[in-house]
């Protein structure tokens, strides 16, 4: 969702099942300004020596994010070994924006990302449970079999917040204007706008790991 109108075509999420190499031999080699955008300033990147950085950036709130979010595990399961992955919330969608940020991190701090991450989007999108602003997110957790003590701390910590206004700064050095995005090796930036699917922004974030790797 971008921070105007943005628009998916959620079955185009289909194109995922085909192979990576059938997908590379039928898709012509990706166009920069097109395709793909090169940043005019390279961003910080928070990666491994030898690990090509790949950055989703979304938000709970954003039901695009909520559709793209089955397809990237998938993909990740798949993804070039060289890979270093990590998702930014970023501060826009929503009312609650630096709450859902905190959200993302407290889960991370705790190590449920990967249990978790789901089932936040099911339960905003598909249950519509309301879990926006702090006291909801709290809630939300301990009766989803997070220990409330701890989420809570974590949720509310010097730490977490932190990272929310890191996630802001970043998202502002990759001019993200909507969610999901992708950012790779701090240098490019693709979304569905510009890669036409999110299937194609996979298929052309590979494309980009390759091109990091040669230097």
């Amino acid at each position: 969702m971008k921070r105007r109108d943005f628009s998916l075509a959620a079955t185009s999420l289909g194109l995922l099942s085909l192979t990576a190499n059938a997908a590379r031999a039928q898709a012509p080699v990706p166009k920069a300004g097109t395709d793909y955008l090169v940043l005019d300033k390279r961003a910080p990147v928070d990666a491994p020596a030898g690990k090509v950085e790949v950055i989703e950036f979304f938000s709970y709130n954003c039901p695009h994010c909520n559709d793209f979010e089955p397809a990237l595990e998938a993909w990740l399961k798949t993804a070039p070994k060289e890979m270093a992955f990590r998702r930014v919330p970023v501060p826009f969608v929503g009312n609650d924006v630096e709450a859902k940020q905190r959200f993302y991190y407290a889960l991370e701090a705790l190590g449920k990302v990967d249990e978790y991450q789901l089932k936040v989007f099911h339960a905003i999108h598909a249950q519509r449970q309301n879990v926006n602003g702090d006291a909801n997110i709290l809630a939300w957790a301990e009766k989803n079999g997070l220990d409330g003590a701890k989420f809570k701390e974590a949720f509310t910590s010097f730490g977490v917040a932190s990272k929310a206004r890191r996630a802001s700064q970043l998202t502002d050095a990759y001019k993200v204007a909507g969610v999901p995005a992708l950012a790779i090796a701090g240098r490019w930036y693709v979304d569905g706008e510009l890669a036409g699917t999110m299937a194609k922004a996979l298929q052309i974030t590979n494309y980009l790991i390759g091109e990091a790797k040669k230097g």
